[in-house]
């Protein structure tokens, strides 16, 4: 491996806000904010908008699309079956 070519590769914890969840990984992300994890280490934190703790997607929060009513719907405005030509 060539040497200084790669980002600095550190531990770094990541904070979701919302939802008052927090992990320790590791990454090239750079912070000027730092917090005392568990293990009694300080960490540079990132805050992020969104993680697997708050996603709709993983939190089973989703809404599901009526695909059904949205074909229903194009038929009723276009005119239903074979509609190309018209």
């Amino acid at each position: 491996m060539q040497q200084d070519k790669h980002p600095d590769y550190h531990p770094v914890v990541f904070r979701d806000r919302a939802a008052g969840y927090a992990f320790l990984t590791r990454s090239t992300a750079h912070s000027d904010q730092t917090i005392e994890w568990d293990d009694g280490e300080t960490y540079p934190v990132v805050d992020v908008e969104i993680s697997s703790e708050s996603h709709p997607f993983y939190t089973g929060r989703a809404r599901t699309v009526d695909a059904e009513g949205r074909v229903a719907r194009f038929e009723r405005r276009y005119g239903g079956e074979g509609g190309a030509g018209r």
